[in-house]
C-alpha cells in the first residue's frame, strides 16, 4: 500500500473508532446532572439527627 492509501485507512479507522467511543472526560453539564442536590455535609447532618434519634429512643426503651 502506498503512503496515501495508508493515510486514508488510518483516517477511516480513527473516524470509526471515535464514533464508537464515549468522550473520556464528561462534560460539565453531565457532571452536574450526576451530583446530588444536597451537599454531603447536609446529608450527614440529616442522617445523624434521624439515626441518632432512633438510637437514643431504642436505648431509652431498653434501659428505662
Amino acid at each position: 500500500p502506498t503512503q496515501f492509501e495508508m493515510r486514508q485507512r488510518n483516517e477511516k479507522f480513527a473516524k470509526d473508532a471515535k464514533a464508537g467511543k464515549k468522550p473520556t472526560h464528561p462534560s460539565r453539564l453531565e457532571q452536574k446532572a450526576k451530583q446530588s442536590p444536597l451537599n454531603l455535609w447536609v446529608l450527614a447532618v440529616i442522617m445523624f439527627v434521624v439515626l441518632g434519634g432512633v438510637i437514643f429512643e431504642l436505648a431509652r426503651l431498653v434501659f428505662l
